[in-house]
């Protein structure tokens, strides 16, 4: 399974959100440090859930990099968080 199915899966799996979005920007930090060859290093997730709801931006960052902390310590690079409750701008 890939890195970014493995993302989505356990996201889902996690915060069942009304809407999930998991992009691999690997290809824009070609050259950059934590870049491997093949990509799969460094994503944007977008996700929404009721999980967030009453929670700091700060208390979503950790909820999420908390289930994806085996990724985080391994292949995955970098990770760019925007986790919004229902109804919030985004």
């Amino acid at each position: 399974m890939s890195a970014r199915d493995t993302i989505t899966q356990k996201l889902h799996e996690a915060f069942g959100p009304e809407s999930l979005d998991v992009v691999d920007e690997s290809h824009l930090h070609e050259g950059h440090a934590g870049h491997k060859p093949g990509g799969e290093t460094h994503f944007r997730v977008n996700i929404v859930s009721d999980a967030f709801a009453g929670k700091s931006r700060l208390d979503r960052h950790r909820m999420i990099n908390a289930t994806l902390a085996k990724e985080l310590a391994g292949s995955v690079h970098a990770l760019a968080i925007k986790a919004n409750a229902p109804g919030e701008a985004g």
